[in-house]
């Protein structure tokens, strides 16, 4: 056991809990974040309120704190950056949603599924900071749509039926980021690459690349900041990773009035398998570091002894818009990065195209290889 994590399984999404209604100043009613804005806005009334507002009524902004990864490995993390949630469990996709008090049932935002409460209690490491929505709805749904006509041998339609489709999800996605301090020793050998003369066959001399090997070690040095790793195991991993880039520099402390009208997904990684992920990342950076230190034209590793000192790490959100839709009877799932509008996801096919293209394709080929034909025959 490592961190006070929830009990094994998926993530719980959180749904906007009753902290994180805001109701207007002007009318009462609930308000949302914005994305266009970067504010709070109310539907009902269309009253404005600043999210950074230090005399509003949710409080003064406060600065991001990292924490101790050795500390949190010991469950020995303060009370306040804890907290516990209760989930529902989706047999679908094997996520964990929360909704909010009162609610037994509803649908996951991941696989459009509807599922019934049998929840239970879940603790966490609080949220430290976020990186708030900046595309809307509207734009990400309009890169999902331009995204689907890009794709090759994809249905005819596949971009109206699309755009038909429900309203996508906006969800912060759980990451971990770590910094460390590391110092590595090495051990390996430096190839310099010389040239020598050999006569062929014909007479003629040609020039083979011969490498002198000369044995090598030394030590390096690197602060890893921010090393960024998902936390997240509902969403497929070949769609996360397709997310990235992320502006980390457009971190921002941890409000809930960033939540208004979104949701935000618990953790399912847990703090000591996201270490090793990162730790993965390290030590390949690591090694392209003693490459560069051993110097030469050829390198050859043979040991790197590294010391990582002063871990710390945060839990931070990340915005997505998350899109199911349906086609044919089948789900397929969109996610749009609501920093940059990069767009991951599934896809239909179509057998009627491809089959087309392998035809066209041997048809170009035999016309190719009877023109190849003639041309000889002449």
């Amino acid at each position: 056991m490592t961190t006070p994590p929830p009990p094994p399984g998926a993530p719980s999404v959180t749904a906007t809990a009753p902290e994180h209604r805001f109701p207007c100043e002007a009318c009462g009613a609930a308000m949302r974040f914005d994305p266009r804005l970067g504010a709070l806005v109310c539907d009902h009334c269309g009253h404005v309120a600043e999210v950074d507002d230090r005399n509003g009524p949710w409080g003064a902004p406060n600065a991001i704190r990292e924490l101790d990864f050795r500390a949190a490995l010991a469950n020995q993390l303060d009370a306040a950056d804890l907290e516990e949630t209760q989930v529902f469990h989706c047999r679908s996709c094997g996520a964990e949603v929360e909704f909010q008090p009162g609610v037994h049932s509803g649908e996951c935002p991941f696989c459009a599924t509807p599922i019934v409460g049998d929840s239970g209690p879940s603790r966490h490491i609080k949220p430290k900071g976020l990186v708030p929505f900046a595309v809307s709805e509207a734009d990400a749904r309009e890169a999902m749509t331009r995204w689907l006509g890009r794709l090759w041998f994809a249905p005819s339609g596949l971009q109206q039926y699309a755009r038909k489709g429900r309203r996508m999800e906006g969800i912060y996605i759980p990451y971990w980021t770590f910094d460390a301090q590391t110092r590595s020793s090495y051990s390996g050998q430096r190839g310099t690459v010389y040239f020598q003369s050999r006569r062929r066959s014909d007479g003629s001399v040609e020039q083979v690349a011969k490498v002198r090997w000369s044995p090598a070690r030394g030590r390096v040095a690197r602060f890893f900041d921010d090393v960024l790793v998902p936390g997240s195991r509902s969403l497929p991993a070949e769609m996360v990773s397709g997310l990235p880039p992320w502006d980390l520099s457009r971190l921002e402390p941890y409000k809930p009035e960033y939540l208004a009208g979104l949701r935000a997904e618990a953790y399912g990684i847990e703090l000591d398998e996201a270490f090793h992920a990162a730790r993965a990342h390290m030590d390949q950076v690591i090694a392209r570091d003693v490459r560069f230190d051993i110097g030469g034209d050829r390198q050859r590793i043979h040991r790197i002894d590294t010391e990582v000192a002063a871990v710390t790490f945060k839990h931070v959100l990340l915005p997505v818009w998350v899109g199911v839709y349906r086609y044919r009877g089948e789900a397929y799932r969109l996610l749009v990065n609501a920093q940059s509008g990069r767009v991951q996801g599934a896809r239909p096919w179509s057998a009627w195209k491809i089959a087309a293209a392998v035809l066209l394709g041997l048809a170009a080929a035999a016309a190719i290889g009877y023109a190849i034909a003639l041309n000889q025959g002449l």
